[in-house]
């Protein structure tokens, strides 16, 4: 690897990126209102030609940028791919309920592809500031998205709670960098491992420095106990929203906690032994919490954010034993956030879907979907199934692939901790799975039959969201079934963080 390179070729993507965000932007301000829709096909082709030159270009390139600021490798290039075509399906997904519900769209879609390019830049960064940039790039973007339903009260209390909360650990991670620079002199994630590593006698002002960098990004993955924002923002976010901020966000976030674990704690064994137990409290308290609390949910956007937070407790276990000697527990994260994404962008496409035709987002109400739209009903339980772990399916390849890395690493009782976990999240996914194929249609608002109050739910789904109901729940059967393609290109970005 070249230890110094600027060459701006290589961030192609990324400046191709912006301008597609600027071109929405721009075409929003022509576009009459009737072809408004547009924009977002725009948006789905500009991504599809990005992931087609990021292969082409950084297939095999191994370069550091800008004296160690950003990387050029697999592991960027292979997050970089997962974003752009993630974004690609929460646009399909969004196409209905942008079009019918908010205004706006052309900067909805533009924030949304700036969000992205915010992503992008965070699975790159080897270095504190470049990464809180880029991380702030992508939240300023979800604090604007999540309040995009201006005229719901509950969507801007939710936007103005993760403004409020997001501000603060923006500002404790910022302080935790600065105190971090302010022993070692450094912000570079290897200049951090190799301070650590030499440091006898470690100041008590570097170890509150990390631990306050840790408390910032566990606020943005929602981990407990800084996870008290995601609930209310779940269930205020516009509905697309919600998924994008289940699926991209933390993606993202877990994206830099890996590059930063690996690259700036892991080649200083004794150190990083000593944070593994923080680790592990930290995973223990926000699986057992996140699962535990979801059995008492009624609201469907509720239920998944205590499911969302459940499982980043899983992905921290990950974390927890990630080693110089073995590439099986960096593999096993990544193979869970694509697993997990992938399932979950199939509930949320289903959920919008019925969200769409009934404007309803209760658990009960979803009695009797079966009878009505058996597909939707159909792609939505094997969503939950797979959330849940059970075969064929990608949730039990991911966690049978993550919680044997754990015990292999000597955290065996953390690795029983994560499967009683998944238990208790059985019980709450069968039982949305009761309301849809065993409970009988719940009765109308007014007292009147359910389907003349909601004569949309005789009609079919979007094609869009067809598209990505279909192909999420055969990618879904796929990685349960032969996940052997992706596991050998998580291989290969998971090399190229390996101290």
């Amino acid at each position: 690897m070249s230890p110094l390179s600027d060459n701006l070729e290589l961030l192609t993507p990324e400046f191709a990126l912006t301008g597609l965000a600027f071109l929405v932007f721009a075409l929003d301000l022509f576009l009459p209102e009737g072809k408004k829709r547009l924009l977002a096909f725009v948006s789905i082709f500009g991504l599809i030609a990005l992931v087609v030159v990021s292969l082409v270009m950084l297939w095999d390139e191994e370069e550091s940028l800008y004296n160690g600021l950003l990387a050029v490798d697999a592991f960027a290039l292979f997050f970089k791919v997962f974003f752009l075509g993630m974004g690609i399906a929460i646009i399909l997904m969004s196409m209905d309920f942008v079009e019918t519900r908010l205004k706006h769209q052309g900067e909805f879609y533009g924030l949304l592809l700036f969000s992205i390019l915010g992503m992008n830049v965070m699975a790159q960064s080897r270095e504190l500031l470049t990464a809180y940039i880029a991380l702030e790039l992508l939240t300023f973007s979800l604090y604007v998205l999540a309040a995009y339903a201006k005229d719901s009260d509950k969507s801007n209390e939710s936007a103005l709670k993760y403004i409020i909360v997001g501000a603060v650990s923006s500002a404790i991670l910022l302080y935790g960098v600065s105190m971090v620079y302010s022993t070692l002199g450094v912000t570079k994630f290897d200049d951090i491992a190799i301070g650590l590593a030499q440091a006898t006698n470690v100041s008590p002002a570097l170890w509150v420095g990390v631990g306050l960098i840790l408390v910032g990004l566990m606020f943005k993955i929602s981990a407990v106990p800084f996870h008290m924002w995601a609930p209310d923002v779940y269930e205020g976010a516009p509905y697309p929203v919600t998924a994008y901020l289940a699926i991209g966000s933390k993606a993202a976030a877990f994206a830099l906690i890996l590059r930063f674990v690996l690259e700036g704690f892991v080649p200083a064994a004794e150190r990083w032994e000593q944070w593994q137990l923080v680790f592990a409290v930290l995973a223990t308290v926000t699986m057992l919490v996140g699962n535990l609390v979801a059995l008492a949910q009624k609201n469907l956007k509720r239920l998944l954010a205590y499911s969302s937070i459940g499982h980043a407790g899983f992905l921290l276990a990950g974390i927890t034993v990630l080693s110089a000697t073995s590439d099986l527990p960096s593999n096993g994260v990544m193979f869970y956030l694509v697993g997990y994404s992938i399932t979950n962008l199939v509930v949320f496409a289903a959920l919008i879907s019925f969200f769409n035709m009934t404007g309803k987002e209760e658990i009960t109400d979803l009695g009797g979907l079966a009878d009505h739209q058996p597909f939707l009903a159909a792609c939505l339980g094997m969503g939950l199934f797979s959330l849940a772990g059970l075969p064929i399916f990608a949730g039990f390849t991911m966690k049978f692939y993550l919680f044997t890395a754990v015990a292999n690493e000597g955290f065996l009782w953390l690795a029983g901790v994560a499967i009683f976990s998944s238990l208790i999240g059985l019980y709450y996914y069968l039982n949305v799975l009761r309301q849809i194929y065993i409970e009988p249609t719940p009765t109308g608002d007014n007292g009147g039959d359910w389907l003349e109050e909601n004569p949309m739910l005789a009609e079919r789904p979007s094609w869009s969201l067809i598209t990505v109901l279909a192909s999420g729940a055969a990618a879904m059967i796929w990685l349960g079934v032969y996940p052997k393609p992706l596991i050998d290109a998580i291989e290969a970005a998971s090399r190229a963080l390996m101290p």
